[in-house]
């Protein structure tokens, strides 16, 4: 087994039901935090061996794998497996 490191918790910003982010998809938000914490910290994507991402709500359009839609749309290689809790 390999050790595990969370190495910037980051979170998507919160809105309203029916609010400004209502249109905005689930896994595009996310993929904008996984951006986000490879450039603070330097860390190229290849790096990475796993994603692992909360979402609260996967209903409708949204009931895929979060995770793995936003680890591919931040770029990271397919390689990458994503796993949404």
């Amino acid at each position: 087994m390999n050790d595990v490191f969370l190495v910037n918790p980051l979170r998507t910003p919160v809105g309203k039901y029916g609010g400004q982010l209502s249109k905005v998809r689930p896994d595009d938000l996310a993929a904008l935090v996984l951006k986000e914490v490879v450039s603070r910290i330097n860390l190229p994507s290849e790096t990475i061996d796993d994603v692992i991402l909360g979402c609260a709500n996967q209903a409708g359009e949204d009931n895929r794998n979060i995770a793995r839609m936003a680890a591919l749309l931040a770029g990271f290689p397919q390689s990458v497996p994503g796993v949404t809790v």
